[in-house]
């Protein structure tokens, strides 16, 4: 198994197996606010209809193919990201 890691996996499993690594506290807190998080982010409330042309259209479908999600999950995402300044134009 440990050739199928990168030299950073195979260090973190050296420490791992040497006992060297110890969990840190607060880690149950942190992972149910990530999950709280994560369902209200992605939680659906308005339905919007949108034209698009026949071609954004054929590219969305061909780039959701690619990545392996819906092409409306796709939309969504660029959508959001746009809107939260995470995906800007280039100029």
């Amino acid at each position: 198994m440990s050739d199928q890691l990168n030299q950073e996996e195979r260090e973190i499993l050296e420490k791992f197996e040497r006992g060297d690594l110890r969990p840190v506290s607060g880690v149950e807190v942190e992972m149910t606010t990530a999950c709280d998080a994560a369902r209200t982010t992605f939680k659906k409330t308005r339905r919007v209809n949108l034209r698009v042309t026949e071609r954004d259209f054929d590219l969305a479908h061909a780039r959701a193919r690619e990545e392996g999600i819906p092409y409306q999950t796709l939309l969504s995402s660029v959508i959001h990201k746009y809107l939260s300044g995470r995906l800007t134009e280039e100029r």
